[in-house]
């Protein structure tokens, strides 16, 4: 009865107090819920131990580039290929139009070999007569070029140093956008700098920074100092190579842009072995297929990459490639623009075969390739077209003449085809709007060869008025199609 006793008073005293509101510490305690159940927050926090971990292991590979350049006594004028460049000024800021006596430069390297091998910008050690490398354990160093390589934008420089700590490579391709990145570098000078972001895109071209682009956009802060620094995953593997920013007012908006690994490898593995960087090449011109140019073609919507002019006895033009021919895989990789096809033609070995897959009047084709190596300037793309508006006759306004003799017998020798010269295009004609100039020689109407100003009227008198006229145009030596719509 005693025991039964004590249970009830004690029963009746904690309803008292649940009903009076008062808590009991001991059974909150008791309904907690274990803490291996806790949901965990959406983003971890920037003191997550996995970014002190990479910062720890990553910040030795990073080095301080500067460098100097000398000049004499009277004024030059500047020797930087960025420094017109309007996207580098919003980098670097104003220059000033002439160079000093003595002018320095101040950048990031990634050390990717331990022997002294360092990875940076061609910007940063572009005409430099000195160049000074601060390693992390603050060791100074003389460096000097191993190879430079400015389409790319990529060079990589050597200092007299063994066992030094390396950044391992990462696997670009398997980025995805919205995934933790660490910017690593020297902003303004400030060695060890580490900032954190997220991968904003991939694949970003067209920037204007290099000739061949396949960029991160990263919102990692990047500053001035920054160039050539790391962009690392959060495996603490090297996944790009920290390049330039957009910026109004030279710091970071948080749009910077890195060279991707898988781009930036190859090359720095060609300029250590030939100290320059051997690229493929099929000696075609090609073009984004719009939707005009898609249409007129036969396909659904625009892919691919058009085919507008082909060197002869090059690569291409020997395995049987053909002007109006529309590239849509290489090697079984889908061919999405322009640029993309540059990046992975010029990535291919040379010698080696590439397999084609094509488009050509209306049925599937496959074509093989063998790559050669690309000894003068790469394949141009053509001109894009302008943005076209619809509303009465294609050719209208469009004024064109014979090619002269001297012209003609010259364009023969030459192995170029006949057409007729554009002498007028005007003002809000279909041949503007789609970009036509004077001076331009048609070549072929609609898949048509075109041999003077006879043919071309006849062909254009048995247009319909809102027909879309398809046009092979050769501008300086190199041709490419335009779509020219009712204007």
């Amino acid at each position: 009865m005693d025991h039964l006793f004590k249970t009830v008073f004690a029963l009746f005293f904690i309803l008292r107090f649940i009903s009076e509101g008062v808590p009991l510490p001991f059974l909150a305690h008791a309904v907690e819920p274990p803490r291996e159940s806790r949901s965990l927050p959406a983003d971890p926090p920037l003191s997550e131990p996995v970014f002190v971990e990479i910062a720890e292991r990553m910040t030795p590979t990073v080095v301080n580039i500067s460098t100097t350049s000398l000049h004499g006594g009277r004024d030059l004028p500047s020797l930087d290929p960025f420094s017109e460049d309007s996207f580098f000024k919003r980098f670097f800021g104003d220059s000033p139009s002439h160079l000093r006596q003595v002018q320095g430069q101040i950048g990031s390297g990634v050390i990717i070999d331990p022997n002294g091998y360092i990875v940076t910008n061609h910007h940063v050690i572009a005409d430099a007569k000195e160049i000074r490398v601060i390693l992390n354990d603050r060791r100074a160093f003389s460096a000097k070029v191993v190879g430079s390589d400015i389409k790319s934008d990529l060079a990589v420089v050597k200092i007299d140093a063994r066992n030094l700590p390396s950044a391992s490579w990462g696997d670009s391709s398997k980025l995805q956008v919205g995934e933790y990145v660490l910017a690593i570098g020297n902003p303004f000078g400030l060695m060890e700098t580490v900032t954190l972001g997220i991968i904003s895109a991939v694949g970003r071209a067209n920037v204007g920074i290099a000739d061949y682009e396949d960029f991160i956009q990263t919102d990692a802060p990047i500053n001035p100092g920054n160039s050539g620094g790391a962009l690392v995953n959060i495996r603490g593997e090297l996944i790009g190579v920290n390049t330039a920013i957009f910026s109004e007012g030279g710091g970071s908006m948080g749009i910077g842009f890195a060279i991707p690994s898988n781009m930036a490898k190859p090359v720095m593995e060609s300029l250590m072995k030939a100290g320059r960087v051997v690229r493929g090449w099929l000696g075609i011109s090609i073009q984004e297929v719009t939707p005009e140019l898609a249409k007129e073609f036969g396909l659904s919507k625009p892919k691919g990459v058009l085919v507008g002019d082909l060197l002869i006895n090059g690569p291409a033009d020997k395995a049987g490639l053909r002007r109006g021919d529309i590239i849509l895989e290489a090697d079984g990789e889908p061919v999405e623009s322009v640029g993309q096809f540059r990046n992975l033609t010029a990535s291919a070995s040379v010698g080696s075969p590439l397999k084609l897959n094509i488009y050509r009047e209306g049925r599937p084709q496959t074509i093989g390739v063998t790559v050669e190596e690309n000894v003068g300037e790469a394949a141009r793309e053509a001109p894009p077209q302008a943005e076209q508006r619809e509303t009465s006759a294609p050719m209208d306004g469009i004024e064109v003449r014979d090619i002269s003799p001297e012209a003609l017998e010259e364009r023969i020798l030459n192995n170029s085809r006949e057409g007729v010269v554009v002498e007028g295009v005007a003002t809000g004609s279909g041949g503007e709007e789609a970009g036509l100039r004077q001076g331009d020689i048609l070549v072929e109407v609609n898949r048509k060869p075109l041999k003077n100003v006879k043919e071309y009227e006849t062909m254009i008198s048995k247009m319909k008025k809102d027909q879309t006229v398809l046009l092979l145009v050769d501008r300086g030596g190199r041709t490419f199609f335009m779509a020219v719509r009712p204007s």
